[in-house]
């Protein structure tokens, strides 16, 4: 009988259910995905796949769920698993994505995608995932709340002018919808204010926030959003990685000479973290004599704003992501290497 060195369980997350596929590899290197199943992603649905897992494989060998990290969808599967002692580990989409090009798949279903996490779970050498440190899980659902309610503000506002450019405007309407607003304001700067203190309860994350925060653009909410939304760079460990895992990188189709799409970002990602890159982009843009020559050159480039306005996004995370790891301050006399549009596709 042959020993097994690993076994899997590739996981393709969507937002309601989980495409599992089990993979194992013996002493000789040979590597089979053997079983493939459907969980809805729900508790019930969690319980039941472990369920599954544990009849299917050998109790002798250490299985390792292996998913990516899919915006918000894993992180429930991936704290039940670690409830109950589970191997878990987590990895970014563009490395699953450039594996599954390697890989003889000529149609991509949720199976395929399941079949080629299990089998990537198999190939390399993973972290173990942990958990993040309790204040950047807060600080993350704080920033998220808050977003909410500026995006409920926002279509109130929108509301209120409607209302009170109509012909037939109510009074009544009128008033309870400014009241709702201020309810929205006030609740706001409670969160500002939660934020606030539990960023002050740990000394060094002031400091390391102070050093975000001297990026142009960059101020105090946006800092505070990107290191929540990444842990604190946790599953991050180069500036490409972290510009796929905010949906930042470029996807461009090419075939033969007669099949060429334009390249667009991916949107593949964290899209809170990229959402909240926007304003700080063009505040850089309008504040910082730099920021302001890189856009205009990419502009003459090119003459698409947007394209540039990305770019100078993806610039300011990548010096998020490099001050925080150098425990160092903004300079502006110092050459950041930029990534190009055309080049940002790991």
């Amino acid at each position: 009988m042959k020993v097994l060195l690993k076994q899997t369980v590739g996981i393709d997350v969507a937002q309601n259910e989980l495409v599992v596929s089990l993979g194992k590899m013996d002493e000789q290197i040979n590597i089979e995905v053997y079983d493939y199943k459907v969980f809805p992603n729900t508790k019930k649905g969690f319980s039941s796949l472990v369920s599954w897992v544990n009849k299917q494989t050998s109790t002798t060998t250490e299985v390792r769920y292996v998913m990516e990290a899919t915006g918000v969808y894993h992180e429930s599967l991936a704290y039940y698993l670690c409830s109950i002692q589970k191997q878990v580990s987590i990895v970014l989409p563009n490395k699953i994505s450039n594996y599954a090009r390697t890989l003889d798949i000529k149609t991509i279903t949720d199976k395929s995608a399941s079949q080629a996490i299990a089998r990537f779970g198999l190939e390399r050498k993973l972290e173990v995932w942990l958990p993040p440190l309790k204040i950047f899980n807060d600080l993350r659902q704080l920033c998220r709340e808050r977003e909410q309610l500026v995006q409920e503000r926002t279509m109130l506002k929108n509301q209120l002018h409607a209302e009170r450019t109509s012909a037939t405007s109510s009074k009544n309407s009128v008033q309870r919808t400014k009241k709702r607003i201020a309810l929205i304001d006030l609740q706001e700067k409670e969160i500002r204010e939660e934020i606030a203190i539990l960023i002050k309860e740990d000394q060094t994350l002031v400091e390391k926030m102070k050093m975000v925060s001297s990026i142009p653009g960059i101020g105090n909410l946006t800092a505070v959003t990107i290191i929540a939304e990444t842990n604190g760079f946790e599953l991050i460990k180069n500036k490409r990685q972290l510009v796929s895992y905010a949906g930042l990188d470029v996807r461009e189709k090419i075939s033969g000479t007669s099949v060429k799409s334009k390249p667009r970002i991916s949107k593949r990602g964290n899209r809170n973290l990229r959402k909240v890159m926007h304003f700080p982009a063009l505040a850089a843009i309008r504040t910082d004599e730099r920021f302001r020559d890189i856009f205009l050159r990419l502009v003459s480039k090119h003459g698409i704003k947007m394209k540039a306005i990305v770019a100078i996004q993806r610039k300011l995370l990548e010096l998020t992501f490099i001050l925080w790891k150098n425990n160092s301050y903004y300079k502006s006399e110092h050459q950041y290497q930029i990534i190009p549009f055309q080049e940002v596709t790991e």
